[in-house]
C-alpha cells in the first residue's frame, strides 16, 4: 500500500516539474526583457552605436568619400540617434551631434539635396537631435526637408509623372519603389514627432495607403519590382519597417489607420511562416535554398518587436519569433560590432540566381542600421 501511494506520489511530483518546467520554457522563449550574456540589447546597440560615431562617412562600399551622405548612413545615424533616447545614454547623443555639427559649417556640401526619396530621408536624423537637444536649427533643418518632400516639383530629377503625383496630393518624389515607404514615412513621421503637426504624418498616411493598394500582393509581401517576382528581403524590409514606424505615431481616429494595419498585420502573418530556424529570413524570403540575410532581419524583428511591443501582434507566436529573432540576428555580429551576411547594394533584375548571388558584405549600413533599430525597439 505504502509503495503504491509512494510511486501514485512520485508520479504526480514528475508531472509538476514537467509542466513547471514547460512553462517555465514557455515564458523564457517569448522573454523580450531577459537575454543570454552579451546579448542584451543595452549591450548590443552600444557596441553597434559607438563603432558608428567612429566610422567615416561610407559611399556604398567604395574607397572614396562620398559626395553626399548617403541613406544607409543616415539610417544609422537615425537608429544610434534613438537607441541613445531609449538607453538614456546622453553623452552618446552628444557624440552623434558632434559628428553631425561639421555639416552646419566646412561639410556643408555633404548635405543631400531634398530632391529624392534616398535623400530627403536625411531629414529624420537633424528632427531627432532637435528632439533630444531642442537646438532650433536642427528643427529648421528638418522642416526644409520634410516640405520639400511635398513642395512643387523643382530640379533636374522632375519627370513628366512627378507633376501628376504632385496633383493628387501625392509627394512629387513618388516612384512606387518599395524602398520609398521607409524613405518618405521616415522623414514625415519624424516631422509630425517634432512639431506636432498633423498635416506631416497624415500625408505620409495616405502616401502608404497609395503603395499598399498598388504593390501589395496576397501574401502580405512585395514583389522588388511589378517586372521581378521575387520577394527580396531587404525590399520587403522596407516596407515593415516603414509600416511599423508609421503606426507607432499615427493617430488612432486617423482614417487610413485600419488599412495600413491590415498591410501590416497580414505582411507580418506571412513572416512568421516564413523564419528560418536560426531565427533568421533568407535572401529571398520563400526561398529556402537561398541564404540568411541579415539586413533584411534586421528589418522583420525590428517590425515585429514593434508590433509586439505596441500590442498590435497579441499572438504568443510573435513574441516568440521576435525573441529568436534578435538572438538569430546578433549571432552574426563580429567582435567589432559589425554585422555581416548583408546583402551589397542590389538593383532590380528578373532573374532569381541574380538575388543568390549577390555579394555578402560585413559591417555595411544597410545591415547596421536595423541592428540598432531593434535595440531601440527592444527597450521601448
Amino acid at each position: 500500500m505504502r509503495k503504491s501511494i509512494f510511486k501514485y506520489m512520485l508520479i504526480i511530483c514528475v508531472g509538476a516539474c514537467a509542466a513547471f518546467n514547460a512553462s517555465a520554457q514557455g515564458k523564457e522563449e517569448t522573454d523580450l526583457k531577459n537575454w543570454p550574456k552579451g546579448s542584451s540589447p543595452k549591450e548590443i546597440g552600444k557596441k553597434v552605436a559607438e563603432l558608428f560615431v567612429v566610422t567615416p562617412h561610407p559611399n556604398f562600399g567604395r574607397t572614396t568619400p562620398p559626395a553626399r551622405i548617403t541613406y544607409p548612413e543616415i539610417c544609422a545615424w537615425y537608429g544610434s540617434l534613438t537607441f541613445a533616447k531609449a538607453s538614456k545614454d546622453k553623452e552618446l547623443t552628444k557624440k552623434l551631434a558632434v559628428r553631425f555639427e561639421p555639416l552646419f559649417g566646412k561639410e556643408d556640401t555633404l548635405v543631400p539635396l531634398p530632391d529624392h526619396v534616398d535623400h530627403t530621408v536625411f531629414g529624420a536624423v537633424p528632427f531627432e537631435l532637435y528632439m533630444q537637444t531642442k537646438e532650433p536649427r536642427y528643427l529648421a533643418m528638418g522642416k526644409h526637408f520634410a516640405d520639400k518632400q511635398w513642395g512643387p516639383p523643382e530640379g533636374f530629377r522632375v519627370k513628366p509623372e512627378s507633376h501628376v503625383y504632385h496633383a493628387k496630393g501625392l509627394t512629387w518624389q513618388t516612384r512606387m519603389w518599395i524602398d520609398d515607404m521607409f524613405m518618405i514615412t521616415a522623414v514625415q513621421s519624424q516631422a509630425y514627432r517634432a512639431t506636432g503637426n498633423k498635416v506631416y504624418i497624415e500625408r505620409a498616411a495616405r502616401e502608404m495607403v497609395v503603395y499598399l493598394d498598388s504593390l501589395q500582393k496576397p501574401n502580405g509581401l512585395f514583389y522588388h519590382a511589378p517586372d521581378v517576382p521575387f520577394y527580396w528581403s531587404r525590399g520587403n524590409g522596407w516596407m515593415a519597417v516603414g509600416m511599423a514606424e508609421l503606426l507607432r505615431s499615427l493617430p488612432k481616429d486617423n482614417p487610413n489607420r485600419e488599412r495600413i494595419m491590415q498591410g501590416y498585420k497580414t505582411m507580418m502573418a506571412s513572416l512568421l511562416k516564413y523564419q528560418a530556424p536560426n531565427g533568421t529570413w533568407r535572401q529571398l524570403i520563400d526561398g529556402e535554398d537561398s541564404w540568411n540575410e541579415t539586413s533584411g532581419t534586421g528589418m522583420f524583428a525590428f517590425a515585429m518587436i514593434t508590433g509586439v511591443k505596441e500590442g498590435w501582434l497579441s499572438d504568443p507566436a510573435y513574441k516568440a519569433a521576435a525573441r529568436k529573432a534578435w538572438l538569430g540576428l546578433v549571432s552574426y555580429l563580429n567582435e567589432k560590432g559589425e554585422i555581416t551576411e548583408v546583402c551589397e547594394g542590389t538593383n532590380k533584375k528578373n532573374d532569381r540566381q541574380y538575388y543568390l548571388d549577390r555579394k555578402r558584405i560585413t559591417g555595411d549600413m544597410h545591415g547596421q542600421a536595423p541592428v540598432l533599430w531593434c535595440a531601440t525597439a527592444l527597450l521601448r
